[in-house]
């Protein structure tokens, strides 16, 4: 149970493939496996098989927890996918494994990653400003590097792009071990967060 009353039982996390990353990276997607299957949460994301998505399958699977994985047929036709999950969902492309990851999640994490997770992060927070996506977003911050996108973030609130409660959509964790705290710790969000998603004369700050 959360603090603002969601049951945690499944997480999405946003990752990367690239087995050419920092270790600590990798060593990060693989304990965050470790923590997730250790609380009994299921882990749902991209059904990779390497890189830090095949390190947080691991990490789970070694704990014996489940792991949904969640893949476009292109990408497993090009044997990408991970063959020792629990369930691995093929779907048509990348929209509908964007949607199902999310929406069958009790809280979003990401990793550090490229521009595919990136645009995941991003996907999650800008639905989470339209209400319509309201469970908790979490940053891992290993070795500092979301560090430039919360600065982005910020300046985005600062220069009136974004009102400054949009702040209260994201939590930072600095490591896998502090994941689960930030979930329980995010504060509430509604629909009514609509109200505030167009910066409006009235609204601005």
């Amino acid at each position: 149970m959360t603090d603002n009353g969601n049951i945690i039982r499944k997480v999405c996390v946003y990752c990367a493939s690239s087995e050419k990353s920092n270790a600590v990276y990798l060593e990060a997607a693989r304990r965050l496996g470790e923590i997730l299957a250790e609380n009994s949460i299921t882990t749902v994301y991209g059904g990779g098989a390497i890189g830090s998505m095949g390190r947080l399958a691991e990490g789970a699977l070694s704990k014996q927890g489940k792991v949904i994985g969640v893949i476009p047929r292109f990408m497993q036709e090009l044997e990408w996918d991970h063959k020792g999950l629990t369930e691995l969902q093929v779907v048509e492309n990348m929209r509908e494994r964007k949607h199902i990851m999310l929406t069958d999640s009790d809280a979003a994490v990401a990793l550090p990653g490229g521009s595919g997770t990136l645009e995941e992060l991003l996907e999650a927070i800008s639905l989470k400003r339209l209400g319509i996506y309201l469970k908790p977003i979490v940053m891992v911050n290993t070795h500092g590097f979301y560090n430039s996108l919360l600065a982005l973030l910020q300046r985005c609130i600062d220069e009136r792009f974004m009102d400054a409660r949009h702040a209260a959509m994201w939590q930072v964790a600095e490591d896998p071990e502090d994941v689960l705290m930030a979930i329980r710790r995010a504060p509430p969000w509604a629909h009514e967060a609509r109200q505030f998603a167009t910066m409006r004369p009235s609204t601005s700050r």
